[in-house]
């Protein structure tokens, strides 16, 4: 049975946030336990927060075709998760009294210069992807495997800072898009507009007396002529143009 394969497969946003979502669930594994989280409370929203942003990119990059404010949403989702997830990484070390490094920091630079590559699968996307994320987040091992948690809760919150401006970049350009070509309800309008503009064309229906296109048949939904046809401009609402309409004998 083939596995439908999407484009957000290609995404750095996905692969980082994969990377994430498995070094969390290892971080939580690790370091949580009766002691520090006796109900489980942490470890249920650490990694749900995880979960969430490889989730809501894949939903919202799935969406794309059929609706870009759907999809600026969910990935605004992500984004909002990832905030969540660095500031409990960050609350980790304060509780013992920890000062996530400053940007100056040998480590911190360290982390901070390395870079994803760039995926490149050919053929058995799955197979191939998943070999990839494995490969970006063992980049990282020097800090997330030592077995110190400062370290690991350190490194992550630089991963996730970063998804946070990469996926700010991300609804930016979505945003430009959709401000440039529109959406998908958007496109069904033009193409129905264009459609019933040309059903005016070949019912020879008469042209608007305001900027000369061609008029569509309309129902009054309102006022003393509620029911009855009129001819409105095919423009609508960028004109407003109107005529009468009058019955054809038979």
């Amino acid at each position: 049975m083939e596995i439908a394969i999407f484009k957000y497969y290609w995404l750095d946003t996905w692969v980082l946030g994969n990377v994430i979502q498995l070094a969390t669930q290892d971080f939580c594994l690790r370091f949580l336990n009766q002691g520090n989280d006796p109900c489980g409370r942490l470890f249920d929203q650490m990694t749900m927060a995880a979960r969430s942003v490889p989730a809501n990119i894949a939903e919202g990059s799935s969406r794309h075709s059929t609706s870009r404010e759907t999809e600026m949403k969910l990935i605004d989702v992500a984004r909002a998760s990832l905030s969540e997830l660095s500031n409990d990484y960050l609350n980790w070390l304060l509780r013992y009294e920890h000062i996530p490094w400053s940007n100056k920091s040998a480590d911190y630079q360290a982390v901070n210069i390395i870079q994803l590559d760039r995926p490149e699968y050919k053929d058995d996307v799955l197979y191939q992807s998943s070999i990839h994320i494995l490969a970006q987040k063992h980049k990282f091992d020097a800090w997330l495997n030592t077995g110190d948690s400062q370290l690991a809760a350190n490194c992550m919150i630089i991963l996730c800072n970063r998804l946070i401006m990469m996926l700010r970049r991300q609804i930016q350009h979505l945003l430009e898009s959709f401000t440039a070509e529109g959406g998908f309800t958007e496109g069904l309008t033009a193409e129905r507009l264009a459609y019933r503009q040309q059903q005016s064309t070949e019912a020879n229906a008469p042209v608007c007396p305001q900027c000369g296109k061609p008029m569509i048949k309309r129902m009054a939904k309102k006022g003393i002529n509620s029911g009855q046809p009129f001819w409105s401009c095919s423009d609508y609402p960028n004109c407003t143009g109107t005529r009468s309409y009058i019955q054809p004998r038979k």
